[in-house]
């Protein structure tokens, strides 16, 4: 199923991309921030410096991000970047930049979370940044996939689908969508008594239609398998949409006791107020991205308080038990105070710090351009995130191994990001799972 959903939707990606860019113009181990950069500090494993190309002009590297900075995924795009900017604010302070001497700035342009923009900004900044260091969205970055392939630039997607492990054009970070359902509803039934549960438990689903939503239905379907609950009810939405009382009436009308939501914050707020709306009150389990910390303060976080379940790998935020936290928060007080808790904010941190060990393998082996960071990345062994994200094996694209284990975190309003951990917990026959 994985092999071919991405084959469609490459299908019918390719023909809008080749289009636009068509049209556009433009010429034809370890690592964390404060780990001491290249030892020689030359920018070359020959002790060369680096050649200048597109993205570094022999003093800087210059990171694309393709983020919605308008648009339905604002609310996930800025504080993500945010965290990106952080980090290599932090990086370039403490160590100089890469190899001690180039520092990284970002060129960040508005997709608005539309594929067809995204493909159009792609093309119009290609050939002036070393790499993509965020690319946000599933449907957003499968837009732009054949075109990285076909240019050798690299991009690091800011979501979670297990599409990505494979992909050689790629760098990911965190466990993938389908483990956050796996992960969830494992600990779902074996929490609230298992057999006895799932036989009296009607299992249904919400999610987006597209790739994002695809991805958590493949866990929730791999869920059922395994622990033995069948779905009663599947209900879609389109990105964008903002009426949802149809999809979450007919989720009443079947019974549904609890529901796989997969959908982005901005909607997350909209569908558990019209299920309060119409006195439908099951127990919801939502993936990452359904969540955010302003809707514990909402009209509805009393609602979320009583039903809703947030499954990511994060840990709480402040929590000085994960050493890449306490980093983190001091970053935040050098650079950036004003920034709110925010699980995106953790994430494009930490997706920073897996590009800066790239950038970091990419000198040392002598080849800081869009191929070089291709083949350094199957070089750069596990990086490990502090705790921010599980450790992530990198090396040989048929290799990599992602985490993948969860955080089941429910609502508190008074929490920084209105979210507490309860459980750590990793499914037993989540290694089964066929990651391609």
């Amino acid at each position: 199923m994985r092999a071919q959903r991405l084959f469609r939707w490459l299908a019918a990606l390719a023909a809008l991309a080749m289009l636009v860019g068509a049209c556009t113009t433009g010429d034809d181990d370890d690592v964390s921030s404060d780990d001491a950069p290249d030892a020689d500090g030359d920018g070359g494993g020959d002790g060369a410096d680096p050649e200048v190309g597109p993205g570094f002009d022999g003093e800087t590297i210059t990171l694309g991000v393709l983020t919605p900075t308008t648009g339905p995924a604002a609310a996930i795009g800025e504080p993500l970047t945010n965290g990106n900017r952080v980090f290599w604010e932090q990086y370039n302070a403490e160590n100089g930049g890469i190899a001690g001497q180039y520092p990284v700035e970002l060129d960040v342009q508005d997709t608005g979370y539309v594929p067809d923009t995204a493909v159009q900004k792609y093309n119009q900044t290609k050939e002036d940044v070393l790499a993509y260091q965020q690319i946000l969205g599933t449907q957003v970055t499968l837009s732009v996939l054949e075109q990285l392939k076909t240019d050798g630039i690299l991009g690091a997607p800011a979501s979670l689908d297990s599409l990505w492990l494979r992909e050689a054009n790629l760098l990911p970070v965190g466990a993938p969508y389908q483990y956050q359902f796996i992960n969830g509803f494992d600990w779902y039934f074996a929490e609230d008594g298992n057999a006895a549960v799932v036989d009296d438990a009607t299992v249904c689903a919400l999610t987006q239609d597209d790739a994002y939503g695809e991805a958590g239905i493949e866990g929730l379907e791999f869920a059922a398998e395994n622990v033995g609950f069948e779905i009663a009810e599947t209900q879609t939405f389109p990105p964008g949409a903002e009426d949802f009382s149809a999809q979450v009436g007919a989720l009443k009308g079947a019974g549904c006791t609890v529901v796989a939501l997969a959908a982005l914050p901005s909607n997350t707020g909209t569908i558990t107020g019209t299920a309060a709306q119409l006195e439908f009150a099951p127990d919801w389990l939502g993936l990452s991205p359904t969540w955010i910390n302003v809707l514990a303060q909402s009209p509805v976080g009393p609602y979320l308080e009583q039903t809703f379940h947030v499954v990511s790998d994060a840990p709480d935020w402040g929590d000085e038990s994960a050493p890449g936290m306490v980093e983190m928060i001091a970053a935040l007080e050098e650079f950036d105070p004003e920034q709110v808790p925010d699980g995106y904010f953790i994430f494009g941190y930490y997706q920073a710090q897996a590009m800066a060990a790239l950038l970091e393998q990419a000198v040392e082996n002598g080849q800081l351009s869009q191929s070089g960071l291709i083949d350094a990345m199957t070089e750069m062994g596990t990086v490990s995130f502090g705790g921010l994200t599980g450790d992530y094996e990198y090396g040989p694209i048929a290799e990599r191994t992602p985490p993948i284990n969860s955080n089941i975190a429910t609502v508190v309003p008074d929490a920084p990001n209105g979210l507490v951990n309860q459980t750590e917990w990793t499914a037993d026959f989540g290694a089964d799972f066929d990651l391609g």
